[in-house]
């Protein structure tokens, strides 16, 4: 049984340019996972399923009832008991157990709710004793583990999950992993998350070229996408050869002509033909010339267009690349030094005793649950904080630090302005050149940071970061991933392995560290 039905859907944005258009699906008890370039349409779907505006054409029928994660925002009030929202069903209940209730109490007492409430809270890694705890108190990824139980208690028919493992630890995502690998009714799920996906049983791939949907999980998926970036170039490599055929074929016909018309210049030069004959032949000959030259032209055109519309399409499903420079360093030179470290926050040791050094081309994961002190080493690493003892040594080090937010761009100042303030030394045009690495070409060097994608602000940020007089030595990434697409993921990926020096990464995701070759961990606590 379906649903959720699709159909026929099509969606504009506010500036006349569509999303997506002709959209038909149906999704029965099954978990589907949604990916796309961010700002393709995949957070507007969820919204319109739930019934937050309506489509430019087309249908959405749901049967039954919808639950969607609705994110918490961080300056909620109240406790967990009242966000939710069963701090009125729980007073009924204890006003009747202790024998005060009244005849409404009776009525509106839903029993079944404390053992429902246990088993939501404890699938998120959460108990009673929680309950009331302040919101104000959660980090990001408990906050989610809230709204996942909250979810739950619901009982909904689908679920729609929107980026569910979001600044999650690892601990987080396995528990929404495990959830959804419980979860016996329907699921549509926007994720960037691939070890997620990989347990999808299809996958609604929303593009610039349309919408697919593609069975099985995330490895069925690559393994189609890669073969559709083949047929897309084979489809170029085509187009060309006919394109350059048509122009050889344009070619020869116009040597035939003049070769013809310079033995019609000779013949009426000798008067070897009547005048009446040549003046006929040279009519019909202007006339064909006249009718070739028309087909010529829709031919060279249509071979033209065959050929743009190719090389758009491989241009969509090829990932942007950049290019990060790399220092000139040995791989034994040693970077950072950290000498038994300590530091506290009001009486309470966060980082105790901790020794590690990085040298020129390690590749070192900083690991840690949620709260373990991660972003406080990296800012005394980048000394914005002192250590309450021990010490950490830079050797001469140049460092790129980018925060998930990337927090280092402007907003109101272009990106060829904030090039030039950050390296005084370059000239506007290695600035461009410098941006063109990373993909802001032309015009683009001009956008403004408000104006980009989490994807964009990523690019921007490493242009700025390291591409000064001196490759960087270090890069320190903290949760890189988290705002970005799955394409995104994947060029700082390619960029990441090919870059020689050493880098400092925090993140949960398991497989973008498998793809960059992370070779070991610093940890803090358990992860």
């Amino acid at each position: 049984m379906s649903i959720l039905t699709l159909q026929n859907l099509s969606v504009i944005r506010p500036d006349g340019a569509s999303l997506f258009s002709d959209l038909s699906l149906s999704i029965g008890d099954e978990s589907v996972g949604l990916v796309g370039r961010n700002g393709s349409g995949k957070s507007t779907l969820m919204r319109l399923i739930c019934g937050r505006g309506d489509p430019a054409s087309g249908h959405i029928n749901v049967q039954g009832k919808v639950g969607i994660l609705e994110q918490i925002p961080r300056n909620a009030g109240g406790s967990i008991v009242h966000l939710l929202g069963v701090e009125k069903a729980l007073q009924r209940l204890k006003r009747i157990e202790d024998g005060q209730g009244n005849g409404e109490d009776f009525d509106l007492a839903d029993w079944t709710l404390p053992s429902r409430l246990e088993a939501a809270l404890s699938d998120m890694g959460m108990s009673l004793d929680d309950l009331m705890r302040p919101v104000a108190s959660l980090s990001g990824g408990e906050a989610t583990r809230v709204a996942m139980a909250r979810l739950v208690l619901e009982e909904p028919d689908i679920l729609l999950l929107d980026e569910p493992t979001n600044n999650l630890d690892v601990d987080g995502q396995r528990l929404v992993h495990d959830f959804l690998d419980r979860w016996k009714g329907a699921a549509l799920v926007a994720s960037h998350d691939r070890a997620l996906l990989e347990n999808m049983d299809r996958i609604l791939h929303i593009s610039p070229v349309g919408v697919t949907v593609f069975s099985g999980g995330w490895g069925e998926f690559a393994e189609a996408r890669a073969e559709a970036v083949a047929r897309a170039e084979h489809a170029v490599e085509k187009a060309q050869k006919n394109s350059a055929m048509t122009e050889r074929r344009i070619q020869q016909h116009a040597e035939k002509k003049a070769r013809r018309e310079s033995v019609g210049k000779a013949a009426r030069r000798s008067r070897s033909q009547s005048k009446l004959f040549l003046d006929a032949q040279k009519e019909r000959s202007e006339g064909t010339a006249a009718r070739d030259a028309g087909l010529k032209e829709r031919q060279r055109a249509e071979a033209s267009e065959a050929l743009s519309e190719a090389r758009e399409r491989l241009e969509i499903l090829t990932p942007i690349t950049i290019d990060i420079p790399s220092p000139e360093q040995a791989s034994d030179k040693l970077l950072i030094r950290a000498d038994n470290v300590t530091y506290g926050w009001h009486g309470q040791n966060i980082l105790d005793g901790l020794s590690f050094e990085i040298r020129g081309r390690d590749r070192v994961r900083l690991a840690g649950p949620n709260g373990s002190g991660k972003s406080t080493l990296i800012s005394l690493i980048m000394g914005e904080l002192t250590p309450d003892s021990g010490e950490i040594m830079l050797q001469h080090v140049t460092c790129a630090h980018l925060d998930q937010h990337v927090s280092l761009l402007r907003d109101g100042v272009s990106l060829l302005d904030q090039m030039l303030e950050r390296h005084p030394g370059m000239t506007p045009q290695e600035a461009y050149a410098a941006l063109a690495r990373f993909a802001f070409r032309n015009t683009d060097a001009a956008r403004l940071p408000e104006s980009l994608s989490g994807g964009e602000k990523m690019r921007a940020g490493l242009a700025l970061t390291t591409s000064g007089d001196q490759a960087p030595d270090l890069l320190v990434l903290d949760e890189p991933t988290n705002h970005l697409d799955i394409d995104t993921i994947e060029m700082l990926e390619t960029a990441l392995k090919a870059y020689e020096g050493a880098f400092l990464v925090v993140s949960h995701d398991q497989m973008f560290l498998k793809a960059i070759g992370v070779q070991r961990e610093v940890c803090l606590g358990e992860d």
